[in-house]
């Protein structure tokens, strides 16, 4: 009897550990307000009257879109998977999640330094280099001239997504999920990839949402812990 007590003691004490053990999701948005965040809205510096672009509505974070600017983490975060479900509920346009991002209004006075996943309406899964870089297989067919290659002001920036039509109908909601490893950045748009770049300048940060011009709905900032990319049909 105490031989079974003790075997089923240790498996629990196994079992225990080996929960433990699985990496932690957390939620970068509480439903409620904006905490963990801090807004970075250039134009709000020159009027103070103007509206928060970046509010908590129906438990939903949502980017008014204007004025434009970013909702930057407090915490910087490596090595991890973040998925995000999002749509424009109004007429589309431009937003973007920014990844590693560090130094605040490095390029144009407005965007962090980072590497931007872009989620512009059917453009969704471009890379945008700001400030920081990143390579890809196929850059000249992406990227452009290797000549006018860079990460700041008037250089060519943005690097083409692999895929066309990935996104839903307007209105409809979008998964995105987006893996940081090491100097590797990984993307899907509803279960395909849409991008994959190495040998990133930046391998950690904060994460950055945008308010570019559009309305954007976040019901879904789910980031975990991770020590090995997907496979591509993964998500």
């Amino acid at each position: 009897m105490k031989k079974n007590i003790s075997f089923f003691i240790c498996l629990l004490i196994a079992g225990t550990l080996s929960c433990s053990s699985q990496p932690q999701t957390q939620s970068l948005f509480n439903g409620e307000n904006l905490d963990g965040w801090h807004m970075d809205v250039p134009p709000l510096d020159e009027d103070s009257t103007l509206r928060d672009p970046f509010i908590e509505r129906d438990g939903m974070l949502v980017s008014l879109g204007e004025p434009r600017g970013h909702l930057i983490t407090d915490e910087v975060y490596s090595d991890y998977r973040l998925e995000v479900e999002y749509r424009f509920p109004g007429e589309p346009g431009n937003c973007g999640v920014l990844v590693h991002a560090s130094t605040p209004r490095a390029l144009y006075d407005m965007f962090p330094q980072s590497i931007e996943v872009q989620m512009m309406h059917e453009q969704a899964g471009d890379f945008w280099c700001i400030v920081e870089d990143i390579s890809v297989p196929n850059m000249v067919e992406r990227r452009g001239p290797k000549e006018e290659w860079g990460i700041t002001e008037g250089e060519k920036r943005r690097i083409l997504n692999l895929t066309d039509g990935s996104e839903n109908p307007v209105g409809e909601w979008n998964t995105m999920v987006i893996e940081a490893l090491d100097d590797k950045v990984k993307v899907w748009v509803n279960g395909d990839l849409v991008n994959y770049g190495e040998e990133a300048t930046a391998s950690e940060g904060q994460i950055a949402v945008q308010a570019e011009g559009a309305e954007v709905e976040f019901r879904k900032l789910d980031l975990t812990p991770i020590s090995a990319l997907s496979d591509d049909g993964a998500w």
